[in-house]
């Protein structure tokens, strides 16, 4: 299961997503999540999953992959909708067993929060990590948050510390795996007994994890002091970042469909 979580890698491809700006790329996921969390309304609804299955289909990515980003928060996503079908209450209650009773209007809303979390995480994946090499990364949100450096604060070095615990995220997997396959070959059962026994159990996995991640850090300090690096004070870059159309016009499509989705709120019957 591990192994199938794509949560931080990057998909070298050709796609426009892939041509497009990272600086660009961030301000329009801004743009979609503002929509996202401004929608009230069926037709906002509907524009958000479309605008979703657009993002999808340009980006050239396997949908298989896109899928596995939703698995990590498949709890999370659980406890929504459950959360949504028993204390949403409405006029008829559609099923009423016990204490329990359930509205068409908590179906409904658990249904439409499910939808605004897999879009958000799709999306943001899709546009950002999926698509978006951890340098380039770096150098867009470096870039955007260039002008706090006039009241002190260390911009370059929050940047450079986003993007390596986003890397890091694949490897710390990856060494998870390991670690438990190792400790199933020396016999730990990680599978069986009450919830307590779980816990218990993930002790041996915790610890040398914890090692494996402080080495993997000093490592990577030690590396980057033996090549000199200093910050961003007079560093340069292989590829500068440069505006096109094609970037200013998607960043307009995005400003278009958020004021278009809140304009929803005003024009179309509520349903949050």
């Amino acid at each position: 299961m591990l192994s199938e979580m794509t949560l931080g890698q990057y998909f070298p491809g050709d796609s426009i997503i892939h041509k497009l700006d990272p600086r660009f790329k961030i301000i329009c996921i801004i743009l979609y999540i503002v929509a996202l969390f401004c929608a009230d309304s069926y037709a906002a609804f509907i524009a958000i999953a479309a605008s979703t299955a657009v993002i999808v289909l340009l980006s050239e990515l396997n949908i298989g992959t896109i899928l596995k980003s939703v698995k990590p928060v498949m709890f999370i996503l659980a406890f929504t909708v459950i959360a949504n079908i028993l204390w949403t209450t409405g006029e008829k209650p559609l099923v009423e067993f016990w204490i329990i009773k359930i509205y068409p209007e908590g179906l409904k809303y658990a249904f439409l929060m499910a939808l605004r979390i897999v879009c958000l995480i799709i999306s943001t994946f899709v546009l950002l990590t999926y698509t978006t090499a951890p340098v380039a990364l770096t150098d867009a949100i470096e870039r955007l948050l260039s002008p706090l450096k006039k009241i002190g604060l260390p911009v370059h070095e929050f940047s450079m510390m986003m993007t390596i615990a986003l890397r890091f995220i694949p490897t710390l997997i990856e060494e998870t795996g390991k670690i438990i396959n190792a400790q199933k070959a020396r016999g730990a059962d990680f599978e069986s007994g009450n919830l307590l026994k779980r816990a218990k159990a993930l002790v041996p996995i915790l610890i040398p994890l914890f090692v494996s991640a402080f080495r993997r850090a000093d490592e990577l300090a030690g590396a980057m002091e033996c090549r000199l690096y200093h910050g961003g004070d007079g560093r340069t870059r292989m590829k500068v970042m440069k505006a096109k159309a094609s970037d200013v016009l998607v960043l307009l499509a995005f400003v278009l469909f958020c004021c278009a989705v809140i304009a929803t709120r005003f024009l179309a019957k509520d349903i949050l």
